[in-house]
């Protein structure tokens, strides 16, 4: 049911079963074969999930994208200009490990499938991390993922010249892998419909200088998401993930990570358990979880890693 708080909230609160009545059925539907293209590691994500949950969110994604070039064309109009061509951009946030990649690729896919074939680009805020041998010299290696280790100015530019309708707008690649931004190498991203920017710390607010207040990445989002559930949830999902990914991605010899590969199971369940108590979760706390109420759309997961209610900000 939708429910409709009696002290103020600016959300409404629909639980699953009505949320999955509101999908389209007339959109292509995901075939099976790409759900494990899709879904991050240590996630459940099933054809149901997507049917439910991601479905009904795209179809309201394509009426927002629908009015908002409705009102695109009504400005034109009164202003007698010619106004360019400029994406809508989706911003999504959320915990470390919490499944805000797998929310981002599975509405990349979704909304690709629309009537109108809509060009989508996925963008991840990794890139914008200051490269290491910079967090390195600023003592920043173990606050990899604060604000601070973020060049938010580049990200700003980027963010500008893509809603500005700049033609070709390079955008820095990060390789898991290495654990570093790759600084010779760079995707072009070239006027597309929409842009999903996806990262941890996309919904923070902007922050005053000494002579204006600083443009915030969210000033422009058309829509953002939150992706919720409890810290301890996310712990165990943070915790199991890096037991995976010992034993997948942590094997290459190539890996920034590779020094944990070969621990036993106890040991390298604590040294995760120390830097989700170290790191991640005092940056949940004091600057990801501050930023939910700012998102116009809130997916809040159970501890299954599956969506159980969705928040939709009023308007």
């Amino acid at each position: 049911m939708i429910q409709q708080q009696k002290s103020y909230s600016p959300y409404l609160i629909i639980d699953r079963r009505e949320w999955a009545k509101l999908k389209d059925h007339d959109i292509i539907h995901l075939l099976t074969k790409d759900i494990e293209s899709l879904k991050a590691l240590n996630e459940p994500l099933t054809l149901e999930e997507v049917r439910q949950v991601y479905l009904p969110l795209s179809r309201l994604l394509d009426f927002y994208i629908q009015a908002s070039r409705e009102l695109y064309k009504v400005t034109d109009k009164f202003l007698h200009t010619q106004i360019k061509k400029v994406p809508f951009i989706i911003g999504i946030a959320g915990s470390v490990a919490v499944g805000k990649s797998t929310t981002a690729r599975v509405l990349q896919h979704l909304l690709r499938l629309w009537p109108e074939n809509p060009t989508v680009e996925l963008v991840t805020t990794d890139g914008f991390l200051y490269p290491n041998r910079i967090l390195k010299k600023r003592n920043l290696m173990n606050r990899k993922g604060f604000p601070e280790s973020y060049d938010t100015r580049k990200l700003i530019h980027f963010l500008a010249d893509v809603k500005s309708g700049v033609p070709r707008v390079p955008a820095p690649v990060y390789s898991h892998l290495s654990y570093d931004v790759l600084e010779d190498e760079t995707r072009w991203i070239t006027q597309p419909d929409i842009v999903i920017l996806e990262g941890i710390n996309v919904l923070q607010g902007s922050k005053r200088t000494e002579n204006m207040d600083e443009v915030s990445v969210s000033d422009f989002f058309d829509f953002s998401i939150y992706v919720d559930a409890l810290p301890e949830y996310i712990r165990r999902w943070y915790i199991d993930r890096f037991e995976t990914l010992k034993k997948t991605a942590f094997k290459d010899q190539n890996s920034y990570f590779h020094r944990y590969s070969h621990l036993p199971e106890k040991e390298s369940r604590a040294i995760a358990s120390q830097i989700w108590e170290d790191i991640n979760q005092p940056n949940l706390e004091k600057n990801i979880l501050t930023t939910r109420n700012r998102a116009s759309l809130i997916l809040r997961k159970g501890p299954d890693h599956f969506v159980e209610q969705i928040l939709l900000r009023k308007l």
